[in-house]
């Protein structure tokens, strides 16, 4: 009896221990990585979900974007997304020519959560959905629409500034997705 009582002690020890490594892993690859950003669709630019229809654009913009969670969202958050926005188009390979077709994005923040003290110690998460939609800036047509998420699952991305900066990779992402190939920077 006495050795089965160290025997399961020495596998939830090494249980343990092996969480705590794939935690530091999780860590590491959060610094490399960053913020994620992930978009859900609700309106679709078109309704056959292989066309690239956003070809014609040739610019996009970050336009309004409002707190519709009760005054709850802090107040740098929209200046860390319009910050994060335009690193994250150019590294979707999306074109930026002054004067050219442009797709405005905008829309309001749903919903903000930081993490707390027992949501760290379990496994941090905190994000921000944004409803958001995509505009022909020149005729005001609304074109899309989704909820669009930044997320931070890691201790190392935690904070305001990474949550803006995953919200413009889900931004990023969405118009990427329906981005033909042709036409992109080099």
């Amino acid at each position: 009896m006495r050795t089965v009582s160290w025997l399961a002690i020495v596998v939830l020890l090494q249980g343990v221990t092996m969480l705590g490594c794939t935690t530091a892993a999780k860590e590491v690859v959060g610094v490399a990585t960053g913020a994620k950003g992930v978009y859900a669709p609700i309106v679709a630019v078109s309704a056959d979900q292989s066309a690239k229809p956003l070809g014609q654009y040739r610019k996009f913009e970050l336009g309004a974007v409002t707190d519709d969670f009760g005054g709850n969202v802090p107040g740098d958050l929209i200046s860390h997304l319009r910050q994060a926005f335009p690193e994250a188009i150019a590294n979707a390979k999306l074109p930026n020519e002054p004067g050219g077709k442009t797709l405005l994005v905008r829309g309001r923040i749903l919903h903000y959560e930081d993490a707390d003290t027992l949501g760290i110690a379990i496994g941090p998460l905190e994000e921000v959905v944004a409803r958001l939609e995509m505009v022909d800036k020149d005729s005001g047509q609304v074109l899309a629409q989704a909820n669009c998420i930044g997320r931070t699952t890691t201790r190392t991305t935690l904070g305001v500034a990474n949550k803006g900066r995953g919200l413009a990779k889900a931004i990023a992402s969405w118009i990427d997705n329906r981005y033909p190939e042709q036409g992109r920077p080099e």
